[in-house]
């Protein structure tokens, strides 16, 4: 009876493992529209409204769902007194305390960092210009997550129970 709920243990712990890598391929396309999504906000802020930086990070912030959410508030937070880094310095530690909590790879990471190192450094012109390249590749990494999620999120979950079952097999 023991062995019985040790090898149902296993094919559950194996079949959630499973499930749970199946949720970040679902979860990836959502999370780059709706960094897309803040983007575009991002830039009718600068261009349209004449907002500053950090409040308009702040606005996003607050319109913004999680987990992507956190990570506006404290790049926000972090260009805003006291602290007043710069917003490349500002966007690396919102991204090194908040990235992981999003279903997003480093390319994604990459955009973003790089969109950073224009931010507030030049006329609105051209961030906006800078932002719509981001806005491009962002659309671009949003068709392969979508491909991968096709691709690997049935086999993410057969694979989690198939394992758990392979465990059970060699141990019992």
């Amino acid at each position: 009876m023991l062995k019985l709920l040790g090898a149902v243990l296993i094919v559950l712990a194996g079949t959630l493992a499973g499930f749970k890598r199946a949720a970040q391929y679902a979860d990836r396309p959502r999370h780059i529209r709706a960094l897309i999504a803040a983007l575009q906000r991002l830039e009718t802020e600068i261009q349209y409204g004449y907002t500053p930086l950090p409040e308009a990070l702040r606005r996003i912030g607050t319109q913004t769902k999680e987990p992507l959410k956190a990570f506006f508030l404290m790049a926000a937070a972090e260009m805003s007194p006291p602290q007043n880094c710069t917003a490349e310095e500002a966007i690396r530690r919102s991204m090194e305390a908040h990235w992981s909590s999003a279903s997003l790879k480093g390319t994604e990471k990459e955009i973003v960092r790089q969109l950073s190192c224009t931010l507030g450094t030049s006329d609105r012109s051209n961030q906006s210009t800078h932002i719509a390249l981001a806005l491009q590749q962002l659309k671009q990494e949003e068709t392969a997550a979508r491909e991968d999620q096709g691709k690997y999120e049935k086999v993410s979950k057969s694979l989690g129970l198939l394992l758990g079952a392979l465990i059970v097999i060699l141990i019992f």
